[in-house]
């Protein structure tokens, strides 16, 4: 399989041995690219990089230098899911960086959302470039390049993968899926052993929770945003939810509303449920969501997450709505 274009009498991959087909194959092929050289993967913990990252660490296995940058605005738990899984379980040599401050401070009263999203991916890739000038001998770059990405490579997702490396980086690509859609590479994921809440995250945006926290960002709505976003996929998980909806999350606003808490008048923010289903997220559909889990999700939201005193629901379709707020 060379070049980009997918050739027409490629089957889908949709069955477990089809995947073990398809890994058999790349495996061999990236032996043949690679041969002893050494390999380095941005590994953000998403499918794609974490399906391609697996793959690697069975073709080449030390060879492959993961580097994890945490920027602060991953959801709950899954910085920790990277390192349990990668850096135990595969044992993979992998660089765990944790950023949190670095990019909470640049972004400190940045309110408008296009220069959140491009302070965050500027960053991302200076931090990325530090921890791999430190390396020796690095001759391959991995990525999580899947066929989407190529048939819309109009820099419409420019923040997908590491794009904008800087040029004096010489280094040739390794992409092993790039040929596949989504839910093979979930087919692929599955076969390789990964955990399945890994291979079936949510579409989760380059920047994370940054483009949840709407507004200037700051660290205690932050948190609560997170610990929000934990509740609502925690219930949407236990209540059949999480494989009927293509994706669900929790904004929180840079306002806030008073409230009743322990008799006394009590200012929080307001936690937004945003629940949509689409084929192509071109457009999306809103999830009807039972009344009664909404209502349970209030409950636990309003009581467990300090300074989230309301919580609505956002009933909007796209269009008219995009499904992030930002």
């Amino acid at each position: 399989m060379s070049g980009n274009i997918r050739p027409e009498t490629m089957e889908r991959i949709t069955t477990p041995a089809l995947a073990q087909a398809f890994i058999d194959e790349q495996i061999a092929a990236v032996r043949a690219q690679v041969g002893d050289k050494k390999v380095l993967l941005a590994l953000s913990g998403g499918v794609d990089s974490s399906v391609v990252a697996a793959l690697l660490i069975k073709a080449i296995g030390k060879q492959l230098t993961c580097v994890h940058v945490n920027h602060g605005l991953m959801r709950k738990g899954e910085s920790e899911q990277v390192i349990e899984v990668f850096g135990k379980e595969l044992d993979a040599n992998l660089i765990y960086v944790d950023a949190t401050d670095r990019f909470l401070d640049l972004l400190a009263g940045v309110d408008e959302p296009e220069k959140k999203r491009k302070i965050i991916g500027a960053e991302f890739i200076k931090v990325f470039d530090e921890e791999s000038s430190k390396l020796e001998g690095i001759d391959f770059l991995a990525q999580g390049t899947i066929y989407p990405d190529i048939l819309e490579s109009d820099g419409v997702k420019a923040h997908h993968n590491v794009g904008g490396l800087p040029e004096d980086m010489k280094m040739e690509l390794v992409e092993p899926v790039k040929l596949l859609y989504k839910d093979e590479v979930r087919v692929v994921g599955e076969a390789l052993g990964l955990p399945h809440s890994m291979v079936y995250r949510q579409p989760f945006p380059g920047p994370g929770l940054g483009v949840r926290c709407l507004g200037a960002i700051t660290r205690d709505r932050l948190h609560a945003l997170r610990e929000a976003d934990a509740i609502l996929r925690e219930e949407f998980d236990k209540n059949g939810l999480a494989g009927k909806v293509w994706q669900y999350f929790i904004a929180v606003p840079d306002f806030k509303s008073v409230g009743v808490k322990d008799g006394k008048r009590y200012e929080g923010w307001p936690a937004i449920i945003r629940a949509v289903n689409t084929t192509d997220a071109m457009s999306a559909t809103i999830e009807e969501i039972p009344y009664a889990l909404l209502h349970h999700i209030t409950d636990r939201i309003t009581h467990e997450v300090d300074g989230i005193n309301r919580v609505c629901f956002d009933l909007t379709p796209k269009p008219i709505g995009t499904i992030e707020w930002e």
